[in-house]
């Protein structure tokens, strides 16, 4: 008995000197990041999560194709300063596939990582991944709040790496030039070969956008041009007219948008024509509308309606008719606010899109006409946790 007792005090002895041990390693190795003297840092920075869940009771030309739960959007995102002239921000989603992209080698499912320099207040230099600064309040706006995008919108490479410079005149307007690769992926990923048409070695978007603030802010723009070089001679052009109102109690907001692409960059009417073969001499227009009414500090009615257009300008076919689909989209609903102090969301709507193929369009490509919509419950926040 004496020696079992023996025993156990060595071997509790020995475990005690071993933690104590391990303890002074870990604090001396693993220090953490952030000590207590330093936690005023935090006061300089925000976390966020991005969140959209909601249940969904999906049709298709009026058949009822089931319903599920679904986390329709989450991005964590981290920003802040470092300095009183230098920042940062980096946001990523986790509802997109984290495939790392061979021309930026960055995850594509990172939105924004990117570094913001201001040598005074009225000039700012960015680097790094960017949110393209397209124009339009309908890619301005937090992507939680927008329940369905329009086709240009959907179907665009918005996150692209590259540079960036800012010129504030005034409190009413900014003016921001951009320079960025005009892909993430490489000339044959995205196209393949076609015949006649060589790579560019530089592919790259210029964009130039414009804020403005009229009338003690009742009246905004957002307006952009972007030109994108994807092949030798071969470009895109793309206008944005974003133009908003607001006053007490009530929101409204339009969007113009038109690409002209000598090369299909969207790929829409490529899929309709040529089963994903690049076409040539596209065009794409968009018309987008949303207007928040707030009936009460609890409850919002909402409305966002768009209509897309898409043409093929370059059909070798002399008798063709160049639109080929109109696409119309509606988003009624209703928004609460439960909480006060927290921008928290819960909605019910209705998002719904109708496509209508031309007589061309169905009877030498196949097309049909037909319709989509779902009806929603969920909760949506830009939960600021820092």
């Amino acid at each position: 008995m004496y020696t079992r007792y023996l025993l156990l005090s060595g071997l509790l002895l020995f475990w005690f000197t071993a933690m104590s041990q391990q303890q002074e390693y870990s604090d001396t190795i693993h220090k953490p990041l952030i000590t207590l003297p330093k936690s005023y840092l935090l006061d300089n920075m925000d976390l966020i999560a991005d969140m959209r869940f909601a249940e969904r009771n999906e049709f298709v030309d009026g058949t009822y194709q089931g319903s599920k739960f679904e986390n329709e959007q989450f991005r964590l995102e981290l920003r802040g300063k470092v300095t009183d002239k230098l920042f940062f921000r980096f946001r990523d989603r986790y509802t997109r596939d984290p495939e790392t992209q061979s021309i930026d080698h960055i995850s594509r499912s990172t939105d924004m990582a990117f570094l913001r320099f201001d040598p005074t207040e009225k000039w700012k230099i960015y680097a790094g991944k960017l949110s393209a600064d397209w124009g339009g309040y309908e890619f301005d706006a937090n992507p939680i709040e927008i329940y369905e995008y329009s086709d240009i919108i959907k179907y665009s490479d918005n996150f692209l790496s590259g540079t960036g410079l800012g010129f504030l005149p005034n409190k009413k307007n900014e003016f921001t030039i951009q320079l960025l690769n005009s892909r993430t992926r490489t000339f044959k990923e995205l196209y393949d070969t076609i015949p006649g048409i060589t790579a560019s070695k530089f592919p790259f978007a210029a964009v130039f956008n414009w804020r403005g603030s009229f009338f003690n802010g009742k009246l905004n723009t957002i307006w952009s041009y972007s030109l994108f070089k994807e092949a030798t001679h071969q470009y895109m052009n793309y206008f944005a007219f974003g133009n908003q109102l607001r006053l007490p109690g009530f929101i409204l907001e339009y969007d113009f948008k038109l690409s002209l692409e000598n090369l299909d960059r969207h790929m829409l009417v490529s899929g309709f024509v040529h089963n994903g073969v690049a076409a040539q001499g596209v065009r794409y227009m968009s018309h987008w509308v949303r207007a928040d009414g707030q009936i009460s500090k609890l409850v919002h009615l909402t409305f966002t309606g768009f209509v897309d257009f898409a043409y093929w300008d370059g059909n070798p076919d002399p008798n063709a008719d160049k639109k080929l689909r109109t696409a119309w989209g509606y988003v009624p609903g209703v928004e609460v606010y439960p909480l006060k102090n927290v921008n928290l969301r819960v909605y019910a709507n209705m998002v719904g899109h109708v496509y209508d193929y031309t007589a061309y369009a169905r009877k030498n490509y196949g097309m049909v006409n037909g319709n989509t919509y779902r009806f929603s419950v969920g909760v949506m926040t830009p939960l600021t946790i820092l």
